[in-house]
C-alpha cells in the first residue's frame, strides 16, 4: 500500500540542516497494523508527518519518494506531493492529545457534522454518528457533551471515532494512549484492533511502549537516529531481534514474576558480584527524607519498614 524509497526529511534551522529521517526505504502492506518504536527524537513523528503529507516549514522532503496504493484513487498516482487531497477521505490521523484536538466550545455532535468529508445531510450524519457510538463503546448521549465533560478515555475514543467515521484506508495513530491509565489504554488498543479487523485498513501506530506494540501490531518498525534499523513481523522481531538497539529495547521490558529483577533493582551499584544482585535489601534512610533500598547502607542509617 505504501512504498517509501530513500526518504530523507529535514528541518532547516537557521544555517543548520537536521536530517530527522535519513534514507528510509520500506514497503508497508495493506490490511495490517504496523508499530513504530524508538527513543524520543529518533524520527518517528517526522516519518508519520511525511506519510500523512503534513510537510510544512521548517520541515521539508529533501530526497526520496512516498507512493500510496489507495483503492479509492482508482489508478491515479498518489504521492507525498498530492496526498493532502485524500485527507478525510482515504487517510486520517489520530493525535495523542484529544483535549487539544477536539473543539472545546462546541458539542461533540457538531464536530461530527462539521468534520470534512462527511455527508452534507446533517440529520443523516447525526443519526449515523449516534449509531456509531456503540462501536466506540460510548453511550449515544455522549454526542451531546462538550469535550471537557468527557473523561480522557472517552475523548480519545471520540478522536478515533472521527478518524474512522468515513472508513479510511490508512490511519496514522501518534501515541494514541499517551496520558491514559493502563486499563483505559488497553480498551483504546482493543478498539483500534476491532475497527481494523472490521475495516481491513492499515494502521500505523507510534508508541514508546513496546508492550503496546507486542499486543496490537502485526509488523514492527524500529527507528534509531533517523533510520529504520529493523523491520519485520512483530512475533519475529520480539522473539529473534537482530539489531543491537532492538535487543536493548526488548530487554528493557520487565517481566512479571522474574525474580532476577528483584536483586538487580535493589541497588544502583551494579558491580559484578555485588551482593545487591543476590539479595533484596530493605529501605534505609541515608539522609533526612532520602531513602534507598541498598545492601550496604551507611552505619547510622535507620531501617524503615520490613
Amino acid at each position: 500500500m505504501i512504498s517509501i524509497k530513500d526518504l530523507q526529511v529535514s528541518y532547516r534551522l537557521g544555517t543548520r540542516t537536521i536530517h530527522a529521517v535519513d534514507g528510509v526505504t520500506l514497503d508497508i502492506p495493506d490490511g495490517c497494523i504496523v508499530g513504530i518504536a524508538g527513543e524520543s527524537g529518533c524520527g518517528k513523528s517526522t516519518l508519520m508527518k511525511a506519510i500523512y503529507g503534513d510537510i510544512t516549514s521548517p520541515m521539508h522532503l529533501s530526497r526520496g519518494s512516498i507512493t500510496y496504493g489507495l483503492k479509492s484513487a482508482k489508478g491515479r498516482q498518489v504521492t507525498a506531493q498530492n496526498i493532502r487531497e485524500e485527507w478525510f477521505k482515504s487517510i486520517s490521523y489520530v493525535p495523542q492529545s484529544s483535549m487539544n484536538s477536539l473543539n472545546p466550545v462546541i458539542r461533540i455532535r457538531e464536530q461530527f457534522i462539521d468534520f470534512p468529508g462527511t455527508d452534507s445531510n446533517k440529520k443523516r450524519v447525526l443519526e449515523r454518528a449516534r449509531a456509531y457510538m456503540g462501536k466506540l463503546g460510548l453511550p449515544p448521549e455522549a454526542m451531546d457533551s462538550y469535550p471537557h465533560q468527557l473523561s480522557g478515555g472517552m475523548r480519545q475514543r471520540m478522536m478515533i471515532g472521527l478518524a474512522t467515521f468515513f472508513q479510511p484506508e490508512l490511519i496514522i495513530a501518534d501515541e494514541p494512549t499517551t496520558a491514559l491509565d493502563v486499563v483505559v489504554q488497553k480498551d483504546i488498543l482493543m478498539l483500534l484492533m476491532e475497527l481494523q479487523e472490521e475495516m481491513k485498513n492499515t494502521i500505523l501506530v507510534v508508541s514508546h511502549d513496546m508492550g503496546v506494540h507486542y499486543q496490537v501490531t502485526h509488523k514492527m518498525l524500529i527507528m534509531y537516529a533517523g533510520r529504520v534499523v529493523e523491520y519485520g513481523d512483530t512475533d519475529s522481531v520480539f522473539s529473534d531481534p537482530q539489531h543491537p538497539y532492538t535487543k536493548m529495547l526488548i530487554d528493557s521490558l520487565p517481566t512479571i514474576g522474574d525474580d532476577s529483577m528483584r536483586g538487580l533493582m535493589a541497588s544502583a551499584a551494579g558491580a559484578s558480584g555485588d551482593r545487591a544482585y543476590r539479595v533484596e535489601p530493605k529501605l534505609h534512610e541515608v539522609k533526612p527524607g532520602h531513602f534507598v533500598a541498598q545492601a550496604a547502607a551507611a552505619p547510622a542509617a535507620h531501617s524503615v519498614g520490613a
